[in-house]
């Protein structure tokens, strides 16, 4: 069985939350689209009489130094095949590994171009992304097949990108698009697009949907493990406070 390795710093107690209320709080939109801002407040959404500070909300402050310890840091080379791949990349599962794999053999150099929050959410509804912007994009810079991700991609894959990453195909596997309009005529019109099948059907939705017909069991799960770290926080805490106290009386 292949598993994909959690990302530091995005509590996946706050993800399964998220999937069992249909929250939308964690999108990023607006004036904080691609904001660092502080999580927010503690809340009792997820189902919890109290809330870990450590996994009742994603602590997850996005730095440079972070990126680049996520990231591959290499650059195309010349004379290298550069791959475009978009799209969301929710819940990063097998599925996305065995997709970007196969994408990664059809060139040298693969960028990955990651959709902001209110994109996502035009073309999938209901409260996807899962996961915001921020964390998508660790999600994806951790994976080996990558070499460069583009974050807040556009929806359409426009000239303007392929000039400028020298894209020399893109690709797509057979998760739906937006019925208004084909985010992929450009390459098209190059004849730089490929359709690829990456032999996995896992898909975010279907994790979801797992997790939705759990939902009780992950609920009680949620619930005590908060409690758990709660009690481990507060008890922390306590010892702080007593040797701030043994430390005073010692001056």
């Amino acid at each position: 069985m292949t598993e994909c390795q959690r990302t530091r710093g995005v509590s996946t107690t706050d993800l399964v939350g998220r999937m069992l209320l249909m929250t939308r709080t964690h999108f990023k939109t607006g004036k904080d689209e691609y904001s660092v801002g502080l999580p927010p407040e503690p809340s009792l959404e997820h189902g919890a009489t109290a809330h870990s500070p450590w996994t009742g909300v994603t602590q997850f402050l996005p730095t440079t130094r972070q990126l680049i310890q996520f990231s591959s840091g290499r650059a195309p080379k010349p004379g290298d095949r550069v791959v475009y791949v978009a799209g969301a990349f929710d819940l990063f599962h097998v599925g996305h590994l065995d997709f970007l794999e196969k994408a990664a053999a059809e060139g040298d150099f693969l960028i990955v171009g990651l959709h902001t929050d209110p994109i996502v959410n035009r073309y999938k509804g209901y409260n996807y992304p899962i996961m915001n912007l921020h964390e998508r994009t660790l999600s994806v810079l951790a994976c080996r097949y990558v070499g460069e991700v583009v974050i807040g991609a556009p929806y359409a894959v426009t000239a303007e990108l392929m000039d400028h990453f020298r894209v020399d195909v893109v690709c797509h596997g057979h998760t739906p698009v937006a019925e208004d309009v084909d985010p992929y005529l450009e390459p098209k019109r190059r004849g730089k697009f490929k359709s690829l099948v990456s032999g996995n059907d896992m898909t975010t939705q279907k994790i979801v949907e797992r997790i939705i017909e759990h939902r009780m069991e992950f609920m009680l799960r949620n619930q005590k493990k908060e409690k758990k770290e709660l009690a481990a926080y507060e008890a922390f805490e306590k010892s702080k406070q007593t040797e701030g106290a043994d430390h005073a009386g010692d001056q």
